[in-house]
C-alpha cells in the first residue's frame, strides 16, 4: 500500500465513512489537531493558536490525552505521527508560567498527569513517530522520547535537548527515565546534567534521533516509516548499554561524578546533583519507579530559591527579546531590518561586532586608521569564523559567505546608505567627537549613529553634533560572540524612534538588550567597578589574591574579581575606574595598585602578567603586584567577610541605579548584571539577592562598616527607605528579618 502525506478533505471524509466511528471528542481542540491519512495513520499536529511557539500547558496535555482516547479505541489505525505546524518550533517545552506559580499539590498533579499522558503514548500498540523540525526542548523532546521513532531536519532551527537543569529543575515527564534507556547512561548524563541543547547532526550521532530528513520530506518519511513498521517495534539492547544501564554501573558512575559536580557548582545548583541521583537510580529500576523519582525530585527542586531565580532569569531573557521603548511598537523604520552597517575601529571589539553582524546577514564596512590595523581586524574576524566552524556553529561555506560580507576600508566613502554606524574606537572622548563629526557628514539622514563606549558620556558625545538626536549607545560586551547582553543607552536628546530602531536592531541580531539612560558607566560597569575596586583595595590591605578570588567563586561568581581584572586588562579596568571615580569621587577612589601595574607594563593576560602570571590558559599568582601591598589590615579577614565587603558595594550601586531612574526597575539591573557580568544566576541578581537576605540585614551590615570608618559603605537613600518600611525591591520578596 502506498503512503501518502495528509490527504485532501474529501479523502479524509471517505475514510471516515468506511471506518468504525470513534466516540466524539469531549472538547474542542485548539492546540492539537488530529487527521487521518488514507493509509490509516493518525497525524497529530501541534499548533498553538496566536503564538509562534508550541508549549505544553495543561490544555495541550488534556488535548493529547483526549486524542489518545480516540486512537486507542480506533482499531483501524496503523500508526501515529506527531508533527508541528510552526515554521521554526516543534515544541519549545513546558509552560513555565504555570509550573512556576502552581502550588505544590497542583505542581505534582501536573507533573504526574504529564507522565501518564506520555506513558499512554509510549504504551500504544501501534508504531509511533515524531517528525521534528525546529526547537524540540524539554517537554517537547520528552514527548518525542515516548515515540518509537524520531526523525529530524538538519536545519539550523532544529535543536534538541533537555535544558531543565538550567532552570533549577530536571526533566520530569519521562526525560530522566527514557533518555538513558535510549542512548545509554553516560551519554544521557552528559546531556541532562549540562542542560545541553544539540543540533540535529549531533543528536543523530548521539542516537537521540533515528535519521535526518529534509524539511520538505519530513512528514512523508515519518508516515512511511510508521506504515512500513506495521507493529510496535522492539529495540534490542546493545551489550554496551547493558554494561552501563544497571544498578551497579550506575552507582559507580554516580560516586565518581558527584564530587566533580559539587566542585563545579559549589553546591549552588541543587538540580544538577539531584538529576544525577534520579537518573542513576532510575536506570536500574522499573519505568514506573523511575518516573516517581522524577516527580518527587522536581517537586522538591521547584521550592528552592535557585529554581525560582533561574526561572525568573529565563522570563527576563524572554522579556528582553520583546522589549520596546515607551511601550510603542514604532513605525515602519523601526521594524525594517538592518541590511548595511559600518563599524569604526577594527580592534578586538570592532572586529567582534563586525563578525557577529556579518554572520547574521548584514553587509559590514570595517574601517580603521591604516591598512595594518584593518588587516589585523580582518585576521581577528577570520579567526572567529574559523573557531565557529570548528564548533560547528557555521559550515565552511557559511563562514566564507559571511567573511565576504565584510569590506575592509581605510578611507570612508559616503555612508548615506548605511542603516547603522557603530563606533568602537579607543576610549578617548576627543577622538570620538572628532570621529562622530566626520560620520555626521558622511551618514544619511536616517542613519543611526551609535557608540560602543563602555563608560564615556553618550550625552557629551551627542552634544558635539548637530544631529544629536540620532546618537545612541549600543554597548556590546567582550567577547561579542559569547556575551548576550547589549546596553542600549539613550540621552535626553535621543529621538524616541532612534531608540526603538536601536532596540529592534539589537534584537534582530540575536542579542538581549537592556535599556539605560545615559549615566557614567551605564549599568554593568557602574555596578561592577566598585566591586573590582574593592577587591584591589583589599589586596593592597593584605588580602591574598587566591582568597579574594575564591571568596567570590564560593559566592557564585564565574570568575574571581582579580582574575577578571587580568582578563579585561588592568589598563582597561584603570580607565573605567578613573572615569567613574571622576563622577563618584566621594565613594570611589582608584587603588594605586592598578595604576602602578599599568605603568609597569603589567596589563594582565595580554601582557603575560598582572595579579596573575599567565601561561596559555593557565594562571598562577604573580609577583608583580605583591610589591604594592600597603599593610595587613585585611590579612585576617575570612572569605565570608571578604565576599561581604565586595558584594555590599555592588548592591549599593545597583540600588542607586534604580534610585536615580536610569533603568525602569530593579529587574533591569538584575538582568544586566547576570547577563553582562555573570552575577550568580541562582541568586537572581544583586537586588533579588538583597531581598532574599533582607534589606534591613544588608543596611545593618553596611552601617557597621561605616561605624568602623569605611564611609564608602554608606547605604543609599533607597536602601535605607526600604529597610525602614520593611519592604524589598520586589513585591514577592522573601525578607528574613
Amino acid at each position: 500500500m502506498s503512503t501518502a502525506i495528509l490527504p485532501a478533505p474529501e479523502q479524509l471524509n471517505l475514510h471516515a465513512m468506511n471506518a468504525p466511528q470513534p466516540a466524539p471528542a469531549p472538547r474542542e481542540f485548539k492546540n492539537l489537531r488530529r487527521e487521518t491519512t488514507v493509509d490509516a495513520i493518525a497525524v497529530l499536529t501541534f499548533d498553538r493558536p496566536d503564538s509562534a511557539a508550541n508549549i505544553f500547558n495543561r490544555a495541550t496535555l488534556e488535548e493529547l490525552n483526549a486524542h489518545l482516547d480516540v486512537i486507542e479505541r480506533d482499531s483501524t489505525l496503523r500508526g501515529v505521527v506527531l508533527t508541528s505546524a510552526k515554521p521554526g518550533i516543534f515544541i519549545a517545552g513546558a509552560d513555565l508560567h504555570s509550573l512556576s506559580t502552581a502550588p505544590m499539590n497542583a505542581l505534582r498533579e501536573m507533573v504526574e498527569f504529564g507522565q501518564r499522558v506520555f506513558s499512554r503514548l509510549a504504551a500504544l500498540p501501534l508504531p509511533t513517530a515524531a517528525a521534528i523540525h525546529g526547537a524540540c526542548l524539554g517537554g517537547g523532546f520528552e514527548v518525542c522520547l515516548a515515540c518509537d521513532f524520531r526523525f529530524a531536519t538538519p536545519d539550523k532551527a532544529t535543536k534538541l535537548g533537555l535544558p531543565e537543569v538550567q532552570l533549577g529543575i530536571l526533566p520530569a515527564w519521562g526525560g530522566s527515565t527514557r533518555l538513558p534507556r535510549l542512548i545509554g547512561l553516560p551519554k544521557a548524563l552528559g546531556l541532562i546534567l549540562a542542560g545541553k541543547t544539540v543540533a540535529a547532526k549531533q543528536a543523530l550521532k548521539l542516537g537521540m534521533v533515528d535519521d535526518l530528513v529534509p524539511h520538505e520530506s519530513l512528514l512523508t518519511v515519518a508516515l512511511a516509516k510508521v506504515a512500513k513498521a506495521g507493529h510496535k517495534p522492539h529495540r534490542p539492547t546493545s551489550l554496551a548499554m547493558k554494561a552501563t544501564n544497571n544498578a551497579l554501573a550506575a552507582n559507580l558512575i554516580s560516586v565518581w561524578t558527584q564530587p566533580k559536580l559539587f566542585k563545579e557548582t559549589r553546591g549552588h545548583y541543587p538540580a544538577v546533583l539531584k538529576a544525577l541521583e534520579v537518573v542513576t537510580l532510575g536506570v536500574g529500576r522499573t519505568e514506573k519507579r523511575s518516573l516517581k523519582l522524577e516527580a518527587d525530585a522536581i517537586c522538591l527542586l521547584a521550592q528552592t530559591d535557585a529554581a525560582k531565580n533561574l526561572i525568573r532569569v529565563f522570563f527576563l531573557q524572554e522579556r528582553a527579546k520583546k522589549l520596546t521603548f515607551d511601550g510603542k511598537a514604532g513605525t515602519s523604520p523601526a521594524t525594517a531590518r538592518v541590511e548595511r552597517a559600518t563599524v569604526i575601529g577594527a580592534g578586538v571589539m570592532g572586529a567582534g561586532i563586525a563578525q557577529w553582524l556579518a554572520a547574521r546577514g548584514v553587509s559590514v564596512m570595517l574601517r580603521d586608521i591604516n591598512t595594518d590595523a584593518v588587516a589585523r581586524g580582518m585576521a581577528t574576524v577570520g579567526k572567529l569564523f574559523a573557531e565557529g566552524v570548528k564548533r560547528r556553529t557555521f559550515t565552511p561555506v557559511e563562514a566564507r559567505a559571511a567573511m565576504d560580507r565584510i569590506s575592509p576600508v581605510v578611507d570612508l566613502p559616503s555612508l548615506r546608505r548605511a542603516d547603522v554606524i557603530i563606533e568602537a574606537a579607543v576610549e578617548k572622548m576627543e577622538l570620538k567627537k572628532d570621529i562622530f563629526r566626520k560620520l555626521e557628514q558622511l551618514a544619511g539622514p536616517d542613519t543611526i549613529l551609535a557608540t560602543n563606549t563602555s563608560a564615556l558620556s553618550v550625552t557629551e558625545l551627542a552634544e558635539s553634533l548637530c544631529a544629536s538626536e540620532r546618537v545612541v549607545g549600543i554597548h556590546f560586551f567582550n567577547p561579542v560572540h559569547r556575551m548576550q547582553l547589549v546596553e542600549v543607552i539613550h540621552t535626553p536628546r535621543t529621538d524616541a524612534e532612534v531608540v526603538r530602531r536601536a532596540l529592534k536592531f539589537v534584537q534582530a541580531m540575536g542579542k538581549l538588550p537592556v535599556l539605560v539612560k545615559d549615566s557614567p558607566g551605564f549599568v554593568v560597569n557602574r555596578v561592577l567597578m566598585p566591586y573590582l575596586v574593592e577587591a584591589a583595595r583589599l589586596f593592597e590591605a593584605g588580602a591574598e589574591v587566591t582568597e579574594l578570588d575564591e571568596s567570590m567563586l564560593e559566592f557564585g561568581m564565574p570568575m574571581g574579581p582579580l582574575r577578571l581584572v587580568d582578563e579585561v586588562g588592568t589598563d582597561v579596568s584603570l580607565h573605567v575606574a578613573e572615569t567613574l571615580a571622576s563622577h563618584y569621587h566621594r565613594r570611589m577612589a582608584v587603588p594605586e595598585v592598578l595604576s602602578k601595574l599599568v605603568k609597569g607594563g603589567h596589563l594582565g593576560r595580554k601582557s603575560g602578567e598582572g595579579f596573575y602570571r599567565h601561561q596559555g590558559k593557565e594562571a598562577v599568582v604573580g609577583e608583580a603586584a605583591e610589591r604594592y601591598v600597603k599593610d595587613d589590615s585585611a590579612a585576617n579577614l575570612d572569605r565570608v567577610d571578604l565576599a561581604l565587603r565586595m558584594v555590599l558595594l555592588m548592591v549599593n550601586e545597583a540600588a542607586r541605579c534604580v534610585e536615580e531612574g536610569i533603568v525602569s526597575g530593579p529587574e533591569d539591573v538584575d538582568f544586566a548584571m547576570i547577563m553582562g557580568a555573570g552575577f550568580a544566576p541562582f541568586r537572581g541578581g544583586p537586588l533579588r539577592h538583597v531581598d532574599t537576605v533582607g534589606v534591613a540585614n544588608v543596611v545593618r551590615a553596611m552601617n557597621e562598616l561605616v561605624d568602623e570608618g569605611e564611609t564608602r559603605f554608606d547605604p543609599c537613600g533607597l536602601l535605607k527607605d526600604l529597610a525602614a518600611k520593611e519592604k524589598g525591591f520586589y513585591a514577592d520578596a522573601t525578607v528574613m528579618l
